[in-house]
């Protein structure tokens, strides 16, 4: 098992009304209201030293990504962040983990790929190559692609990118949604024949066919904990059985929230404001965004709705306590985590 800290780069200092006053954290709260340049920019640094600490620390990997127009995490370019930590980790065996530049917003895409290499380059061939397909909210909402195009740019985008990597040849790229005559990246990156693909997801059906078709790892980007996770990623292991994959463990990465003290009773004091404030605040989005018509295939919408645990549970009415014992969050002692 490989472990890496994964962060959002959210606003800290949300008011304490936040979810009663304003619709949502996503795509329309108000800049001018809420947030200042010069305190956010503390935020942006404040985040490079928290995964600083997390490389020196020794976890395996620093990890970034790209969301738009929210208070839930706002790395519009994650490269920006990536190619500063490549740089202040050299030296030091940590992978750079960009779960990642969102492809389908990103026009044409091999400005992922350039980008991708150059940090691959800068890091001396320590990316990870996350290529997200994109949150509705994100992609839909804020960058206005209609959710019927969503998931053929994604996957024309994907294949440009891979290919853009591998050519030894100039090639033409004459694609339903992205034509270029000359397609020849300058950096390539170290890793050949290309860095290691992450493709993220929250549990579609669709996600778990692509990544397993393009032989990349599928990883479960999920806040509900183990319980939700074990039913979707149960679903992903049969399907990569049933394509005749092996049951490489590295195939899957999951993400869990974890917290740790000297004590059980030393970590709810030090974190359980700031675990309520993130499920209460930061994941105050309607429903209806997630899954706006179109972006969803019907097996990825009953296999999605049909989660037990996610249709049971309001995060909004839970406690630290309530979090912890339903395997939301794993906080206490070293001893409690382990």
């Amino acid at each position: 098992m490989k472990i890496s800290a994964f962060h959002l780069m959210p606003h800290r200092e949300l008011p304490p009304d936040f979810e009663k006053r304003y619709e949502s954290v996503w795509v329309t709260p108000p800049w001018w209201e809420l947030a200042d340049a010069r305190r956010v920019g503390q935020y942006y640094n404040w985040t490079l030293d928290e995964l600083l600490y997390a490389a020196r620390s020794g976890l395996d990997g620093v990890c970034t990504n790209e969301h738009h127009q929210n208070a839930y995490g706002f790395m519009p370019s994650p490269n920006l962040m990536g190619s500063v930590l490549a740089k202040l980790t050299t030296g030091m065996n940590v992978a750079i983990v960009q779960m990642g530049a969102t492809l389908p917003t990103s026009n044409p895409p091999i400005r992922v790929a350039e980008e991708y290499a150059m940090l691959d380059c800068i890091s001396g061939g320590r990316l990870v190559a996350g290529l997200p397909l994109g949150s509705p909210m994100d992609v839909n909402l804020c960058y206005g692609i209609t959710p019927m195009e969503h998931r053929e740019r994604y996957r024309e985008a994907f294949a440009l990118t891979l290919k853009a990597w591998q050519a030894r040849e100039i090639f033409p790229w004459n694609g339903r949604y992205y034509q270029l005559a000359n397609v020849n990246l300058w950096p390539r990156p170290i890793q050949q024949p290309h860095p290691p693909v992450w493709v993220p997801g929250s549990g579609s059906i669709s996600t778990f066919d692509f990544a397993v078709e393009n032989d990349v790892c599928y990883c479960f980007l999920s806040y509900s904990g183990a319980r939700s996770a074990r039913t979707m990623m149960d679903r992903y292991w049969e399907v990569v059985s049933a394509r005749g994959r092996d049951a490489n463990p590295y195939r899957g990465g999951f993400l869990q929230l974890v917290a740790v003290s000297d004590t059980d009773a030393r970590a709810e004091a030090e974190y359980a404001q700031h675990v309520e404030y993130f499920y209460h605040k930061c994941l105050h989005v309607p429903a209806q965004w997630f899954s706006p018509p179109g972006n969803q295939d019907y097996r990825s919408l009953v296999a999605t709705t049909g989660n037990p645990v996610r249709r049971a549970e309001n995060p909004k009415t839970l406690r630290y306590r309530d979090f912890v014992e339903k395997g939301y969050v794993i906080a206490g002692s070293p001893a409690t985590v382990r």
